[in-house]
């Protein structure tokens, strides 16, 4: 399997609703950064889907080496 595109350096702080469900780009290509907008179709990746377990702010990754997609993990500092 391919290396995911490193999208950037820090988490970003987005705001998720309880029982909503999301796509995490797992790929680093997207646009529409932390979410997917489809761009992994030309690759072997595919988004994460997740569903909020409660409404608040969250860190999602956007280095793509966290070890708990899609929340980041402080990855992107080591």
């Amino acid at each position: 399997m391919s290396t995911a595109k490193r999208a950037g350096d820090q988490p970003l702080a987005v705001e998720l609703e309880a029982g909503k469900n999301y796509a995490w780009c797992s790929c680093g290509l997207s646009s529409n950064q932390p979410y997917c907008d489809g761009s992994h179709k030309t690759t072997d990746f595919t988004p994460v889907v997740f569903k909020a377990e409660e409404s608040g702010t969250k860190y999602l990754c956007t280095c793509k080496t966290t070890g708990n997609s899609p929340f980041c993990d402080g990855s992107h500092s080591k």
